[in-house]
């Protein structure tokens, strides 16, 4: 059996859970959750490696631009988390494009500040 054949089974079974079994939502859930766990470990261990690979060049950032630059993720990081409650109203939605325009700023500013000699 090749991979892809392999996978497309194991679509099929995850499928049939949810569409024939009984509480089938439920395992659908569980299923959705599980991957999204998986998903964000691996996003969380990429950015380890990076941030291992490059930490030289972040502290030649300096002090104040490096402050800028985990503000501007932290900012960014906890918007997108919170998009769900903050697109439940229009302030919110406006909320949400400043917040993500102030920390994409926020991010560009350390990079244009690291170009210039």
């Amino acid at each position: 059996m090749t991979s892809t054949a392999r996978n497309v089974v194991i679509i099929l079974a995850l499928a049939a859970v949810i569409a024939f079994v009984p509480g089938g939502g439920n395992g659908g859930s569980a299923i959705w959750q599980v991957l999204q766990i998986l998903l964000f470990g691996a996003l969380a261990s990429f950015a380890v490696r990076i941030y291992r690979e490059r930490r030289s060049e972040l502290y030649g950032l300096g002090e104040r631009n490096r402050a800028i630059l985990y503000a501007a993720v932290g900012l960014a990081t906890i918007t997108l988390v919170a998009t769900t409650r903050l697109w439940n109203s229009g302030t919110g939605t406006l909320a949400w494009f400043v917040l993500l325009g102030l920390a994409a700023y926020g991010v560009y500013f350390v990079f244009r500040a690291q170009r210039q000699y």
